[in-house]
């Protein structure tokens, strides 16, 4: 896992063109102890998940998961976020409809 963990940060960090040193900085550790973090070298990046999550602008879930599995969720997640699109826009479409009539009850009550 260590390993795994370590050559994801490092492409993380290229694909951001950050230096180890600025990763280091950000996770307030020496730049050798982070270098160890991305050789795979040392586990204490479970204790930076936080932190290493905010840097590179990703969930705790996309550091861990394995690459293959990353590219079918990332089209299984278009999928899932299009049907929640749908939805959402169904259900504000109810929304609005519900209200029109309040609108239209509250005038007539108005006009009496």
């Amino acid at each position: 896992m260590n390993v795994f963990v370590g050559n994801k940060l490092k492409k993380l960090r290229k694909s951001e063109d950050l230096s180890q040193e600025q990763v280091a900085n950000s996770l307030r550790v020496s730049q050798s102890t982070y270098a160890r973090i991305e050789r795979g070298e040392s586990s204490s990046w479970a204790s930076h998940i936080n932190t290493i999550c905010e840097v590179f602008k990703i969930s705790p879930e996309d550091l861990i998961k394995e690459e293959d599995k990353e590219e079918n969720n990332n089209l299984n997640g278009t999928f899932i976020i299009n049907q929640l699109s749908d939805k959402v826009i169904e259900q504000y479409e109810a929304r609005i409809k519900e209200l029109k009539k309040v609108i239209k009850d509250l005038k007539r009550k108005r006009d009496l």
